[in-house]
């Protein structure tokens, strides 16, 4: 086939696709649904039809940090090693308490869970997750200090199958479940931030004072706003500033913070549904997780963050 009839056979299955006459059949769902589920169909050009069910339930991303810096600092063998003693864990883990693994990219598991119970087994398979990394993993991998980061949300997804029907070996590449709504970017993006340091700061001013009498200098950061609002009106280019002994200023950077985000991160409807299943359990009273500030991408609610451990590792 020459270049110019595939673009054209490739521009007629788009155009297809994107008709008015082709039929998106939504089936709602309270189960996670695998790969050969019925329900869900790949493009049909001659039927012009397509399946997809859709499920209101939580999902939970894991992943280890700093991966791309373990990946060029260890020997390919130490490498597996890491790589497979984490995916084996994580899938444990999922399965203990009644979740789906969904998708493996790399150091990365999703986990979907069915709609009954999906804020209690989210949380539990988070904890639980956290539970393995900190006092099995980080234990058993002594070649680096290991850890990962966990993130959950809940509501609505499009599960649809994307993709192309191909025979051989190499099937399973050209296949996948697609899961389409914000809760998994929302559960991805917490994941990034989950067990991450962050170093934060902010422009501002440091201004000078000086005594002459006693010929001493008296430096002291400000916001730019603070700074501004001690400037009084004036026409020329002249500062007049509130204070007598105001000499001085330059720019800086100002509040400077260094913190470790918690390796569990939920969005606030999953803690809300989690404290509504289990209001008196010691996850709750005692607040082991909490309202965290964090700037979530496309999320605009509140955050609950926490450093929860399952308590029978006590016993390992």
């Amino acid at each position: 086939m020459s270049l110019v009839d595939f673009l054209k056979d490739l521009d007629e299955s788009v155009k297809t696709v994107n008709s008015p006459d082709f039929d998106v059949e939504i089936v709602e769902t309270d189960f996670v649904p695998s790969f050969s589920d019925s329900s869900i169909t790949y493009d049909n050009y001659d039927t012009k039809k397509k399946k997809c069910k859709r499920l209101e339930s939580c999902v939970l991303y894991v992943d280890i940090r700093n991966s791309a810096k373990i990946s060029a600092s260890k020997r390919p063998k130490t490498l597996a090693k890491v790589y497979s003693s984490f995916v084996s864990s994580m899938l444990s883990c999922a399965r203990y308490y009644g979740g789906h693994v969904r998708n493996i990219i790399g150091d990365r598991v999703m986990v979907v869970f069915d709609k009954q119970d999906c804020y209690t087994n989210a949380v539990d398979t988070a904890i639980l997750m956290n539970t393995v990394c900190e006092h099995i993993l980080n234990k058993r991998i002594s070649s680096f200090e290991f850890s990962a980061g966990i993130g959950i949300d809940h509501g609505e997804m499009l599960i649809t199958k994307s993709g192309a029907i191909k025979q051989g070996d190499e099937k399973e590449f050209y296949r996948t479940l697609v899961w389409l709504g914000k809760p998994a970017n929302v559960a991805s993006r917490l994941t990034d931030l989950a067990n991450k340091e962050v170093n934060t700061s902010e422009q501002g001013v440091r201004e000078g004072l000086y005594f002459p009498l006693t010929n001493v200098w008296n430096w002291q950061d400000r916001t730019y706003e603070e700074f501004l609002n001690s400037l009084e009106t004036t026409y020329s280019p002249k500062l007049i500033h509130n204070e007598e002994y105001f000499s001085s200023f330059y720019l800086t950077t100002i509040n400077h913070d260094h913190r470790v985000n918690s390796p569990i991160l939920m969005t606030e409807n999953v803690y809300k549904g989690y404290k509504a299943a289990r209001p008196n359990s010691k996850v709750v009273k005692n607040g082991w997780f909490s309202e965290i500030r964090l700037d979530v991408r496309d999320y605009q609610g509140k955050v609950f963050g926490g450093n929860v451990y399952k308590k029978a590792v006590e016993d390992i």
